[in-house]
């Protein structure tokens, strides 16, 4: 029996991938959550899940975000990004933050099974046009990464001004003295800056801030 776990934000939608569950007898929908956030929520409670349907576009925090924080907590969990976008953004980044597969919701009951078998066996389940994509991107990965980073990273003035500080090495009562901000100001700016680089660390933040010419 293989235990899944779907995180959507349309309950129409769950609805729609739960039936096309229910015709195979292996399959056994454990739970579904409406956001990333819940569906953490859920798995930490229990993470006897051997695999979880994932959308992107959802709010409070949606497939990407979450797929980090789930490989790093519980990287025995396949999961298929399962979504109606299949734009290269979306797949580049599924793709870096671990996803197992990548699949179009418009798949038929018997393809999504195929694919779920697949990708419990050690495979990539990927639908045609995804991997079609995934293949070119993997010819020109820098390019395109690179483009996609700079996008992304939008630090504001202050932000930089921390950022600075933490790349001298200097400690976060340091930094509040430095720019007259309190320990609470300085860790909120620390937080919204390794949200917005998508690091977990100093040294990440630091990494990638050189990286882009940033600091």
């Amino acid at each position: 029996m293989i235990s899944i776990a779907i995180a959507d934000d349309n309950s129409f939608l769950i609805h729609s991938t739960q039936e096309k569950l229910s015709f195979f007898d292996d399959l056994e929908l454990k739970y579904t959550a409406n956001d990333g956030k819940e569906l953490i929520a859920k798995l930490n409670k229990d993470s006897k899940i051997d695999l979880i349907l994932l959308d992107i576009e959802m709010p409070e925090m949606d497939g990407i975000e979450a797929i980090q924080i789930i490989k790093s907590k519980y990287p025995q969990i396949k999961i298929i990004m399962f979504t109606t976008f299949d734009n290269d953004e979306n797949i580049f980044k599924a793709i870096k933050a671990g996803a197992d597969g990548y699949l179009l919701k418009e798949l038929s009951p018997a393809n999504l099974y195929d694919s779920i078998i697949q990708t419990m066996n050690g495979g990539a389940s990927m639908t045609p046009s995804i991997a079609m994509k995934t293949l070119r991107l993997l010819r020109n990965p820098i390019d395109l990464g690179s483009e996609l980073e700079k996008e992304e990273i939008n630090l504001s003035a202050r932000e930089i001004q921390v950022l600075e500080q933490l790349g001298a090495g200097i400690k976060y009562d340091a930094i509040a003295y430095n720019l007259e901000l309190s320990n609470g100001t300085i860790r909120k700016h620390v937080e919204n800056i390794y949200k917005k680089l998508q690091v977990h660390n100093r040294i990440e933040a630091i990494h990638k801030a050189k990286n882009n010419n940033l600091i």
